[in-house]
């Protein structure tokens, strides 16, 4: 598995973020991994097909978002905070802060 495509932090745009955080999925995958650091793509708990799933990985790594690290045959998966505070400060927080009030 080769090197994937990730924008600089200088290159992440507040619309493909926004894009990115709006999908109920997208949202529970980056509330996964802000929880827990760092996780194995099959260790996610969304209940969409992995043909699906692949797609919003793909969505929120594009959008720079998380971060894929290959490993063997896994890839794991992070949330890329630190850039994410530096070009947004208090975005992620906000969405994730919202997000959980929603769910109570």
């Amino acid at each position: 598995m080769g090197e994937l495509d990730e924008p600089t932090t200088a290159e992440l745009t507040l619309p493909a973020v926004l894009h990115a955080l709006s999908d109920p999925t997208r949202l529970a995958v980056v509330g996964q991994l802000a929880a827990a650091g760092e996780l194995a793509c099959g260790n996610l708990a969304v209940s969409v097909a992995k043909s699906t799933l692949s797609q919003h990985l793909r969505v929120l790594r594009e959008s720079g978002v998380t971060h894929t690290r290959p490993d063997g045959n896994q890839r794991w998966l992070s949330v890329r905070r630190d850039d994410l505070d530096l070009a947004f400060p208090g975005l992620l927080d906000s969405v994730l802060g919202a997000a959980t009030r929603a769910q109570t």
